[in-house]
């Protein structure tokens, strides 16, 4: 109930205050979110919760007047991130004795040239990893050579990396060879990161190995690599046969490769190869059909989803394929003249795919919600300009097979609604309606009786007061927060919120 109080934009004064004063490190960071916070009340916030500094910034509770980058190094450090710093700070903070800060200034856009040298040269390999992450071209090319492999990993990613650093950071040539790894700096070698370490002080990533050639930041190396599109294609190209599947699958999901590439990766014997190469738009259509009969697992449900699919390679696998509420990409796309084919083909699921569209002609759309079959309908259901009386034949036909598709149309009218929640109370309808705006309170009080539906009705601004305080005690903890932080919420003495609260133990930083 605080957290859904923490962010009520009707929550009184007095009880912000109290809540500001008395909050833990979850209600800290739920209040920081508010736009009506006084400058001092965020000051108070971020003496005692660092983190909360960056979203005080977005939301412009705190600026830059006044700020002192030694008194409040946080809040400089949001106002940098944000862009909203002085170059000034940046040079005093990036000589910060807190490493951690001094990695967050990293993450800084724009910062000047000569403190991203500083940050170059730090002695933490974690500050110059995330320089290495977004440095320009010069610094980036330069870092290619650090003789922290975590360094050269992050290099591999950044976009701005050229494309011969990073081709010689794949194949290793004309490179000196790293001399140490996040694995190798802690532990004596050989060693294999336990992925169940019972140590409470270890953040070593699990599976992290190391025997002297560090292999587990090379492999990290090699998949950012992979990734960045601006490493160069022949670089890559090589990992197609590569044992590991988790580079088969980054390169699987790369533009631009050779036929003969993709080729290689449609035989790899793991489904999940195969499926990141059939959504790939680059892959041709020969390999498209080829994909169309591979039963493994989410191949062709990830290749209906492929932009590029030919339209009777679509059309087939609507016969098997569970493709979801959202227009298939493909379908999306498709001209008026595949619309009017695709709309009339005898098939239901394919009739279907096309009913998900929301811009349908007129004639279409009407066509469609007369359709004989009820997931063709309750597909076009939601369509906007449907009139009335089709919805009504709609729910006439069909019954509780379309309710959800009616009760999601913006143009359902409350008494068709009303009519729905009484004779077809399913679960998904209620749950529609309870996020329709323009729902009534008996229509809302109709959908308490869902769980799920429940939990978005007691946002809902339409819901009655008492309705609302009853929920605040409702056993499901998301349900009472969005009841809470509903902003006709009623406060005052007695039975309002405040009254409630007068005996409730609100602790501080989590006692």
């Amino acid at each position: 109930m605080l957290r859904g109080l923490a962010v009520n934009p009707s929550l009184p004064p007095a009880l912000r205050e109290r809540l500001v004063a008395a909050a833990d490190r979850e209600l800290a960071w739920e209040l920081a979110g508010r736009e009506d916070l006084t400058r001092a009340q965020a000051a108070s916030l971020v003496a005692r919760f660092p983190e909360c500094a960056p979203l005080l910034v977005e939301h412009g509770t705190l600026t830059a007047d006044g700020v002192d980058p030694e008194a409040s190094p946080d809040v400089a450090l949001a106002l940098l991130d944000q862009g909203r710093g002085r170059p000034e700070w940046a040079r005093a903070l990036a000589a910060d004795p807190d490493a951690g800060r001094r990695e967050k200034l990293a993450e800084c856009p724009g910062l000047p040239s000569d403190v991203v040298e500083t940050l170059a040269a730090d002695p933490e390999a974690r500050v110059v990893e995330e320089v290495a992450r977004w440095a320009p071209a010069g610094p980036a090319a330069r870092l290619a050579s650090h003789p922290h492999a975590g360094v050269r990993a992050a290099v591999a990613g950044n976009e701005a990396t050229p494309p011969r650093t990073l081709a010689a950071l794949v194949t290793g040539e004309g490179l000196p060879p790293a001399r140490t790894c996040l694995v190798c700096e802690r532990e004596e070698i050989p060693f294999l990161h336990d992925p169940y370490c019972p140590r409470a002080d270890c953040d070593l990533p699990p599976g992290a190995a190391c025997d002297g050639s560090h292999e587990y930041t090379t492999h990290l190396l090699r998949m950012r690599a992979i990734a960045n599109p601006a490493t160069p294609a022949e670089a890559v190209a090589r990992f197609a046969d590569d044992p590991s599947m988790l580079l088969r699958c980054e390169l699987a999901r790369r533009a631009g490769l050779p036929a003969a590439v993709y080729e290689r990766l449609a035989a790899s014997p793991e489904p999940g190869v195969r499926s990141d190469l059939a959504a790939n738009p680059a892959i041709g259509e020969r390999l498209m059909r080829v994909l169309a009969a591979d039963t493994g697992h989410n191949v062709r449900r990830d290749l209906a989803r492929n932009p590029r699919l030919p339209l009777d390679v679509l059309v087939t696998l609507a016969r098997t394929v569970k493709t979801g509420p959202t227009p298939l990409p493909r379908i999306a796309a498709a001209p008026p003249a595949e619309v009017a084919e695709l709309a009339a083909h005898p098939d239901a699921a394919v009739r279907a795919l096309v009913a998900r569209r929301r811009d349908l002609p007129d004639g279409i759309r009407d066509a469609l919600a007369a359709d004989p079959d009820a997931k063709v309908a309750n597909a076009v259901a939601p369509h906007p300009g449907l009139p009335e009386e089709r919805l009504r034949a709609m729910l006439g036909r069909h019954g509780a097979r379309v309710a959800a598709g009616i009760a999601a149309n913006p143009g359902a009218p409350a008494a068709l609604l009303e009519e729905l929640a009484r004779r077809h109370p399913v679960a998904k309808a209620l749950r529609e309606i309870a996020r329709r705006p323009d729902a009534t309170a008996a229509l809302l009080l109709a959908c308490l009786a869902d769980r799920r539906a429940r939990r978005v009705a007691a946002g809902h601004p339409a819901l009655p007061p008492d309705a609302l305080v009853a929920l605040l005690d409702d056993a499901d903890g998301e349900t009472a927060a969005a009841a809470a932080a509903n902003p006709s919420l009623p406060f005052g003495g007695g039975a309002g919120v405040e009254g409630r609260l007068v005996d409730l133990p609100v602790g501080v930083d989590g006692e």
